[in-house]
């Protein structure tokens, strides 16, 4: 007869890969902890709290999830679950199905920012995905560097976490592949001089549930979402033109130029005019001016 350890290991397969940056790297702002990838009839995971985010990426099969010592929801491939710092978890894949799943365990300031900014979803723990293909394969490639060995591995890995956060907000079911309707439509009118109450109004919606669909998607108030927009291609106009600073300030929507330069120097930590300076500065020194 087979013993528990033997008929576990036929019941499923797995491979796992762990890193231990040091303070260097972590002030990079988002550090890969581990990875792994698991296949089968798994067993029960938690109760458990951790004490950094996970990522746990279901590519095929069925189970369950608890999160916060709620009641259990499904969870049906492909989803990624969350499991957030300090928070209790428990799931596992149906006995009848199992599942296989890959994870990324990461932790730093930008894990949380990305949180904030509704990439890692903590209403909703469990986050159905239209595919896991892409942020599969990026959990494999950090493995593979691992596997793989570099002075920079703890570097490397970090941007590839970067890129698996993004490819899992990309594949939700919810995500609109073309944009989301309101942040394109704010994006589309963000250098009108129009107030938000009238942005609100042209997209149909109150002014208070713009605020709720802004800070979900984006992770800021409508007023700074439309702001950045509105720098940005102020940016772009006194790197890439010669009009006026009061002519940029007016075709992103600021009829006041001195407003326009009070609020640019607080965002940008300078005045449009040194900004200007210094990209033609850099251009010229670079026989491009």
């Amino acid at each position: 007869m087979l013993d528990g350890r033997q008929r576990m290991a036929e019941d499923f397969r797995r491979w796992m890969h762990y890193l231990t940056p040091g303070p260097a790297h972590r002030r990079l702002g988002l550090v890969c902890l581990g990875v792994g990838h698991l296949e089968g009839r798994l067993p029960t995971v938690g109760p458990r709290a951790l004490d950094h985010h996970v990522a746990v990426v279901v590519t095929q099969g069925k189970g369950w999830f608890s999160h916060a010592g709620e009641e259990p929801v499904e969870v049906v491939a492909p989803s990624v679950l969350w499991l957030l710092p300090g928070v209790r978890h428990h799931y596992a894949p149906h006995d009848d199905t199992g599942w296989t799943e890959w994870f990324v365990d990461f932790t730093g300031p930008a894990a949380t920012a990305y949180q904030d900014l509704g990439f890692v979803d903590a209403v909703s723990p469990v986050t159905p995905l239209t595919t896991a293909e892409p942020a599969a394969h990026g959990i494999g490639r950090i493995a593979q560097a691992i596997r793989r060995g570099s002075p920079y591995l703890e570097v490397e890995t970090s941007a590839l976490v970067h890129e698996v956060l993004v490819a899992l907000r990309h594949a939700r079911v919810d995500e609109d592949a073309a944009g989301d309707p309101v942040l394109t439509g704010l994006a589309r009118d963000a250098c009108l001089p129009i107030s938000v109450a009238e942005h609100a109004r042209r997209l149909g919606m109150t002014v208070a549930d713009l605020r709720v669909v802004v800070r979900r998607l984006a992770g800021c108030s409508p007023k700074d979402y439309l702001l950045s927009i509105r720098l940005t291609r102020a940016k772009d106009l006194l790197a890439g033109s010669e009009l006026s600073i009061a002519s940029i300030a007016r075709r992103v929507g600021y009829d006041d130029p001195a407003y326009f330069t009070r609020i640019f120097t607080r965002r940008a930590g300078l005045p449009p005019s040194e900004f200007r300076a210094q990209q033609h500065g850099g251009l010229a020194s670079a026989g491009l001016s």
